[in-house]
């Protein structure tokens, strides 16, 4: 998708700074990529407790 947007010019640069990223065009996909997992990991977090497991997580990683 194509689009003009307005970006502060000291954000962008401490972004790409920050990201390593060579572009901007990769440094706002990483940016929209990150708020996505966050929201993702929000929502995770919101079953926490909410989930009967029974299980061994030794077991599991082989640690026994």
């Amino acid at each position: 998708m194509r689009t003009k947007i307005l970006v502060d010019d000291q954000l962008m640069a401490e972004a790409l700074d920050a990201s390593g990223c060579g572009t901007i065009n990769e440094a706002i996909e990483e940016g929209l990529k990150l708020l996505i997992r966050h929201s993702e990991q929000q929502e995770i977090r919101k079953l926490r407790g909410n989930i009967d497991w029974d299980g061994d997580l030794d077991e599991m990683r082989g640690t026994q």
